[in-house]
């Protein structure tokens, strides 16, 4: 599921809502997200520039929400299978790709329903720092990759997280893992969004310890028609947001 900051982000309150509820979400979201700086401009391109030339190859889109990546990787050629936990944002994918996209309610922490070896590629766009445990995520993900296979994964860049959070007044340790949470309102509904925050040597020791060997970590710039959409960039040069990884299975 792709995170996308907002402006309206607050303080989460305690209560009864559901944590991380995109079934809530789903239509605000997806309608956001088509066109926000974040995703649509920065991430989303960042991700397929890394994916490359995807003709052929059999693709897992972990998390997949509404289906932008899918969409795009099957655009291009690729053979697509996407999951995600919300039903919501698999019912706005499916408005997006059509009935005969292959879509699927899973949950990235759990055994996942694919056979090892099965996909050339796994993309998890802003999906692993929704976990504490990264472990048995990885674990699954390089089952289902052939050997030789790539996951190319993206993630809230935790230099980026911490510096706010400072800003903000915050006492945090950017050497710990640690959750932290703020509410998204959208669409006249609000849902507190839960997230994990860890260094990245933490990252790093995960994907290794999992069988993966770490080929790329990159720090992108957003696409150069977001400088004529956006005037705030004018006011900075570079920025962190996210840090992007290509791993491959060893």
């Amino acid at each position: 599921m792709e995170r996308m900051p907002a402006p309206e982000h607050r303080a989460a309150p305690a209560g009864p809502l559901r944590v991380n509820d995109y079934d809530v979400l789903a239509e605000a979201y997806t309608a956001s997200n088509e066109t926000s700086l974040w995703n649509a401009y920065y991430e989303r391109p960042a991700m397929l520039a890394l994916a490359g030339d995807v003709a052929g190859r059999r693709i897992l889109d972990a998390g997949c929400g509404s289906g932008p990546l899918f969409a795009s990787l099957r655009d291009r050629g690729a053979l697509v299978t996407g999951f995600d936990s919300s039903a919501g944002m698999l019912e706005q994918a499916r408005r997006r790709l059509g009935d005969d996209a292959d879509l699927m309610v899973a949950d990235l922490g759990r055994p996942l329903p694919f056979a090892d070896s099965a996909f050339d590629d796994v993309i998890a766009s802003l999906v692993l720092h929704y976990l504490e445990d990264w472990g048995p995520a990885l674990a699954e993900l390089r089952r289902v990759l052939k050997p030789g296979g790539r996951l190319i994964a993206s993630v809230d860049h935790p230099f980026a997280i911490v510096g706010l959070q400072r800003q903000e007044g915050r006492e945090v340790d950017y050497f710990a893992t640690y959750s932290w949470t703020e509410d998204w309102s959208m669409g006249g509904q609000t849902v507190p969004m839960k997230f994990w925050n860890r260094p990245l040597h933490a990252m790093t020791d995960a994907f290794t310890a999992a069988g993966f060997r770490i080929s790329v970590i990159s720090e992108p710039d957003p696409v150069p028609e977001a400088r004529e959409l956006f005037p705030e960039l004018a006011e900075k040069p570079r920025f962190l947001c996210f840090l992007f990884f290509i791993l491959h299975a060893e």
